[in-house]
């Protein structure tokens, strides 16, 4: 396998030095399947939704953030003229990705029937020509299984994920439900020849299992903690506790920091909500902002120095895109 000596963006290639502080897992527009059919949700109107997103990043930049990486599957409503078009106005990198998302809430039909030879062509044409005609080329492939245990459709979808990387050279980035199955996906990405280092093992911050962290750390991935600010499935405090353990026991440079925060839903976001305003009045915390604003403070109140801060921050982005 050979390593990207680049980094693609939504607006062209970069060095992986110039990607500067990332957040690693966030999302400009997210739409769970069959959005577009629901005739009562919320009208999605494109240029209040731009200048919102528009906003955010800038102030994004203020707090010295260069790169935003989407991993926003090919089956969640991933618009990737949306995040160039974004991109230029605003200033920041954006990476998007190739991929689709786990069995039970993703698009399953096409893919289930198709072989996985052919899967992992159409993830390799996304990375090395472009998504459909837009020629906005995918960053990384992102990778998703669902609770405690892998289907056999995911199965298929990650190792057809981990070929492509392969032979690109970009990155995998993944989803975790219940933060389980991190191990499952180490074995597949690394038995299709991908090292664990190219691995993101995302929401592996869902549980307070230092154990589990590093264990996963100990294999080499990246380990996510990337829901910051989603109360509802864990305390925040309870992921600084648990990022701290794991620089304390020496894996600092496995290390990842995000918000899977959404800058819009298209359609309604989740059963409990039917605007994005609901949800964050419910997770009022749940901001792209909050890392710099809350966590980043809390880190170095528990013995964190900037040295780590920015191994956390900017050089373990550049190490995955890097391969290094």
């Amino acid at each position: 396998m050979t390593a990207s000596r680049s980094v693609q963006t939504v607006t062209g290639s970069v060095a992986p030095e110039a990607l500067g502080r990332t957040l690693i897992h966030e999302h400009v527009l997210v739409g769970y399947p069959g959005w577009n059919l629901d005739a009562l949700a919320p009208r999605f109107v494109r240029a209040e939704v731009m200048a919102r997103a528009v906003d955010q990043m800038q102030e994004l930049r203020d707090l010295g953030v260069r790169t935003f990486v989407d991993p926003c599957p090919m089956d969640l409503g991933r618009d990737v003229e949306f995040l160039a078009e974004l991109a230029l106005k605003s200033g920041m990198q954006i990476v998007c990705t190739t991929g689709a998302y786990f069995e039970a809430e993703g698009i399953t039909h096409t893919f289930r029937h198709l072989p996985i030879e052919e899967i992992t062509a159409i993830y390799i044409k996304e990375i090395t020509e472009g998504v459909g005609d837009t020629g906005i080329r995918a960053g990384a492939v992102k990778i998703a299984t669902g609770a405690q245990q892998v289907s056999e459709y995911e199965r298929k979808l990650v190792q057809a994920g981990a070929r492509a990387a392969r032979e690109t050279g970009v990155p995998l980035i993944s989803h975790t439900q219940e933060a389980s199955c991190g191990h499952e996906q180490i074995d597949l990405v690394t038995g299709e020849g991908v090292p664990a280092n190219r691995l993101v093992v995302g929401h592996s911050d869902g549980i307070d299992d230092h154990d589990y962290h590093r264990g996963l750390a100990e294999r080499g991935a990246f380990v996510g903690f990337d829901r910051f600010g989603i109360a509802l499935i864990l305390p925040d405090e309870v992921r600084v506790k648990n990022v701290l353990k794991l620089a304390r026991a020496g894996y600092t440079q496995n290390i990842l920091l995000s918000h899977d925060s959404i800058v819009c839903w298209q359609g309604r976001p989740v059963p409990f909500a039917n605007r994005h305003e609901e949800i964050l009045a419910a997770l009022p915390d749940w901001r792209p902002t909050m890392i710099f604003r809350k966590v980043v403070p809390e880190l170095r109140a528990g013995g964190l120095g900037e040295e780590d801060i920015a191994t956390i921050l900017v050089d373990n982005p550049r190490r995955l895109f890097a391969g290094a």
